[in-house]
């Protein structure tokens, strides 16, 4: 791996340790809850140890608090306004993110949609922009299209997983499979590392963090959670629980008693 690449991932892992909180909703759905305001929750988040966080660029150049964790710019984007919201088209590029102070770059891209074609270009063109300027590279591959009969199917997210990777992802991000035995095979036919996306605000802590436990078991270097962070009633606690198992491998009730 190149110099610059080493360098760069190191800011936004904690011995090879994911613990990313994105959180650049705003532009596919708005100011949600938790969000509202920026410099606010990423403080949060950085009290609880969260490695890095994802953000538009927008975002990054309105910040009047230095983020004093990894800062990763988004690339791509798209709206629920719009007629194809799983469509993302690129919004910046690895230039502009360094110019920002960026540690790394990510993009969005859905598998099994009619506008997979020009995703997939998108991909490769932003793989090949954070080579040539030493950036780590975050590819959040979803099995998300209209063209998919199993979207949950083990195999599907291996294989949308490996997509990633083939087209030059230094981490790839994706849908857990639900349980660690499946979920260990599409780490296993991964080269690069694997982070779990955390979906939908689920209904309870534990429900969170047994899912992050069974990733971690199957291989997976962390998380990268949304709504389950920013919109928990407390932030900073439920970052300093997932803290526990990516980084100590406590057991999920012992962060569920730190928790408390």
């Amino acid at each position: 791996m190149l110099l610059g690449k080493k360098i760069r991932l190191k800011r936004i892992l904690e011995n090879g340790k994911m613990l990313c909180i994105p959180m650049d909703h705003g532009l596919s759905s708005g100011p949600l809850k938790g969000i509202e305001n920026m410099d606010k929750i990423i403080q949060k988040i950085e009290l609880g140890g969260a490695t890095s966080t994802v953000l538009n660029k927008g975002i990054i150049k309105s910040l009047n608090h230095l983020p004093n964790l990894g800062l990763i710019m988004h690339l791509s984007g798209s709206t629920s306004l719009g007629n194809t919201p799983n469509w993302k088209v690129k919004v910046g590029d690895v230039k502009e993110a360094l110019k920002l102070g960026a540690d790394g770059v990510s993009v969005h891209i859905n598998i099994g949609g009619d506008n997979e074609p020009e995703m997939l270009s998108k991909l490769a063109e932003i793989a090949n922009e954070s080579d040539t300027w030493g950036v780590p590279f975050l590819a959040m591959m979803y099995p998300r299209g209209e063209n998919l009969k199993s979207p949950h199917d083990p195999e599907t997210i291996a294989h949308v997983t490996r997509i990633g990777a083939e087209l030059g992802a230094d981490i790839v991000k994706t849908t857990y499979t639900g349980d660690p035995d499946s979920f260990r095979l599409v780490v296993e036919s991964c080269p690069v590392p694997v982070v779990i996306a955390g979906g939908p605000k689920m209904n309870s802590d534990k429900e969170v963090l047994e899912m992050v436990e069974g990733a971690m078991e199957a291989g997976a270097i962390g998380v990268t959670f949304g709504r389950n962070v920013f919109q928990h009633q407390n932030p900073t606690s439920i970052v300093k629980a997932l803290s526990m198992l990516i980084k100590q491998k406590t057991s999920v009730d012992e962060a569920l008693e730190a928790l408390k």
